[in-house]
């Protein structure tokens, strides 16, 4: 059982890993024996993550500041990592922006009447583009020997958000707040970006799969919490480390013979 989930020496690219679920990814596959890479544009938080992951498991870890709507960076990167190590068998594409919602009493910026387009192409750049450019390199890199990538949809990938969730009180609808579009739009495309890579490198060996998680609770609004939770089938949100089983599934050979999965991992949520 350990050696059909063990990661032990696979070098794991991990995006977005200063983050709050990029953590708990990183965590995982130190803990199954892996090296994980972890990558954000914060280097003071990812270099500090990647000594923590080093001191606490005793593996191998390292941590850059890459932006990954930067070609070249991602490029030097990979080929930095593939001079150290030799090989990359694993890539995990978690970073996205996370869209506010605007609560603004005059001009809702959320709204798609009023979105710009500045925002749009920011968070496409970052959440869309930038899993692109991951697969290129540092899939490319992992179908020289074979080995997994997965990317972080949503259970918003598979269902529109519920704007109702989001209402307040005494505003017009024209000023309510809203999820903004860029969210769906990215976690939509990633699936199609999963299940193109996965009818793309099958010969070579490697695998893609994409999971949808659903909301992890951080101390969020207790109203907003009680109404999601009733349309959640296990009732509740998420715990942060929930989705570490999944990921660590998708990364070994445990699941040696999926590939363009989309998988679900929501309490239930996309079921009703």
């Amino acid at each position: 059982m350990n050696d059909l989930f063990s990661l032990k020496d696979k070098v794991i690219v991990i995006t977005g890993a200063a983050g709050l679920l990029g953590r708990q990814h990183a965590d995982i596959v130190a803990k199954a024996g892996g090296i994980p890479i972890v990558l954000d544009i914060n280097r003071k938080d990812v270099e500090q993550l990647a000594t923590d992951l080093q001191e606490k498991y005793g593996v191998l870890s390292s941590g850059y500041a890459v932006d990954i709507t930067d070609e070249a960076e991602i490029e030097a990167n990979c080929n930095f990592l593939l001079s150290q190590y030799g090989h990359i068998d694993g890539l995990v594409n978690n970073a996205a922006n996370n869209p506010k919602m605007d609560t603004s009493s005059s001009k809702n910026f959320s709204r798609v009447e009023n979105f710009s387009r500045s925002v749009w192409e920011a968070d496409i750049s970052v959440g869309l583009t930038g899993a692109f450019l991951c697969c290129k390199y540092y899939g490319f890199a992992i179908s020289r020997q074979g080995g997994s990538i997965v990317n972080i949809s949503s259970d918003l990938g598979l269902i529109s958000p519920d704007q109702r969730l989001y209402r307040k009180q005494g505003i017009p609808d024209d000023q309510q707040p809203v999820k903004p579009i860029t969210y769906s739009v990215v976690k939509s495309g990633l699936i199609g970006l999963t299940r193109y890579i996965a009818t793309y490198w099958p010969k070579e060996n490697v695998r893609c799969n994409v999971i949808c998680p659903g909301g992890v609770e951080t101390e969020q609004d207790p109203v907003f919490v009680k109404d999601l939770c009733e349309r959640i089938p296990l009732g509740r949100m998420a715990n942060r480390s929930e989705y570490q089983g999944t990921i660590l599934y998708l990364l070994s050979e445990a699941s040696s013979y999926m590939t363009g999965a989309v998988i679900s991992v929501d309490g239930g949520r996309t079921v009703w």
